[in-house]
């Protein structure tokens, strides 16, 4: 089975992002990743490319001081090298329509913990660059529903923990981490239910 047969025509793109709240309107976006996945040649998914960038507040961003004390974040920090959301975005982007192509998938998908509120950022934060994005705009991939069915699991730490992959609470909360994890349990899962048709 290719890539393409497996989810409708869709290339999963593991995202997770760490924000200044929880309005996606009026809250930074402060740092993003994103893990394009491909298929082997047994049908298995794995993580195949990685992005990561920290992400500027843009002009206006309404900061909470309470989201920067749970995520850690020192916005202020050089040593971020925090790049504008426009060039983060237009990379991952133009990485997505680079694998699009290599894979014949129709369009990508984005997989998430909570992908809701990934998702919305990521629009939101298009929106703002006037960017064109390759993921579908509301169509996603939970993985807290998919843990809830797989192991009785819905927070991520404790999904991943039962499965038996490794989890490390020290580095949680950085969008690099959650993302790679979130991958890993995606792909768990996915492959212990291959399609038969």
């Amino acid at each position: 089975m290719e890539l393409k047969d497996r989810i409708r025509g869709y290339l999963p793109v593991v995202i997770d992002v760490e924000t200044s709240g929880f309005n996606d309107k009026t809250d930074a976006l402060l740092e993003i990743c994103a893990i394009l996945l491909s298929m082997d040649e047994n049908g298995s998914f794995f993580p195949k490319t990685t992005l990561h960038y920290h992400v500027k507040p843009f002009d206006g961003a309404n900061i909470e001081s309470s989201a920067i004390k749970f995520n850690g974040i020192d916005i202020d920090n050089p040593l971020r090298l925090a790049v504008t959301e426009k060039k983060a975005l237009s990379e991952i982007f133009e990485h997505i329509k680079i694998a699009l192509k290599e894979e014949d998938c129709s369009r990508s998908i984005l997989v998430g913990h909570n992908a809701f509120f990934d998702l919305g950022f990521v629009k939101a934060a298009t929106k703002r660059t006037s960017l064109k994005s390759p993921f579908h705009q509301f169509s996603t991939i939970d993985t807290v529903s998919l843990s809830a069915l797989y192991c009785g699991e819905t927070v991520l730490a404790k999904a991943i923990s039962k499965i038996g992959i490794e989890w490390d609470n020290n580095e949680a909360h950085s969008a690099l981490y959650d993302t790679q994890k979130t991958s890993e349990l995606f792909c768990e899962i996915f492959n212990s239910q291959k399609l038969e048709f």
